[in-house]
């Protein structure tokens, strides 16, 4: 069977100033497919930049680095102005799919309960890792890590499924599960698309964004798992601030040596 992905960009609502060409150069010449767009709170006025490309979109919404936690009931107020500047963008840009993370520490029913509220059908909650980066917000553990709760989440609000195979990997290791068995577990969920990088430490709880085949992840292995057209958002990290070209090597790895 030939697999021929829909490979994103991801990119953040700011990056107007550095990617930004970049992204139409590529995008023209078939490099990649759509872009994974993370919005950061307050930037508005960007959105006619963005719809100027017109590119396909997905929208990550804000996560607990900008403050945005929905498994903290506290934070119902602060977490609806934001995800009404989230609804914003992909109204405009006709984004396919939002993605949500848990929340930090809190409950995962406070997450589920925020969501229903939302009513956002295009909805998809991204699975985690369970220990969250070492941070100066005083957060310690994601929700969402695991298959429970992320079923839990998916039952009660009806949303999509993000799959993120790095963060399967750090789970699987904190639950000392045996890490394509949990994956198995976890493609039961029906992902509607997937996030995918390389890992530094394969037994590590702390996800990282290696460019794919510079670390210890069986990139072969994770492409058992992806169906036919999967939409997958390389998620690896950015090395220059004036190009994209490890992003192109990412994209190439994939399509030549993974599209069979």
């Amino acid at each position: 069977m030939i697999k021929m992905y829909k490979l994103g960009l991801k990119l953040w609502s700011v990056n107007t100033d550095r990617y930004y060409k970049e992204a139409v150069r590529l995008y023209e010449n078939g490099v990649f497919d759509y872009i994974e767009l993370y919005i950061v709170p307050n930037s508005l006025e960007f959105i006619p930049v963005w719809l100027a490309l017109k590119i396909p979109y997905i929208i990550h919404c804000p996560h607990f680095a900008h403050g945005f936690n929905l498994a903290k009931k506290n934070k119902r107020d602060y977490n609806l102005q934001i995800y009404e500047q989230v609804k914003k963008y992909a109204d405009i840009l006709e984004a396919k799919y939002i993605i949500f993370h848990g929340g930090i520490d809190g409950d995962i029913e406070e997450t589920a309960n925020q969501l229903i509220e939302f009513r956002e059908k295009r909805a998809l909650l991204e699975n985690k890792p369970f220990i969250a980066l070492p941070n100066s917000m005083g957060g310690n553990y994601c929700r969402g890590f695991n298959f429970e709760e992320i079923k839990i989440v998916k039952d009660e609000v009806g949303c999509g499924f993000c799959l993120d195979f790095g963060h399967a990997i750090c789970a699987a290791n904190y639950q000392n599960k045996n890490r394509f068995d949990y994956i198995v577990a976890l493609m039961k969920l029906k992902p509607s698309m997937f996030h995918l990088m390389d890992l530094k430490d394969i037994n590590s709880f702390y996800d990282s964004h290696l460019h794919l085949g510079t670390g210890q992840l069986r990139i072969d292995k994770i492409m058992d798992f992806l169906p036919k057209n999967a939409i997958v958002t390389l998620e690896t990290e950015k090395t220059s601030k004036c190009d994209l070209n490890d992003f192109i090597a990412d994209c190439s790895f994939m399509r030549k040596e993974f599209t069979c």
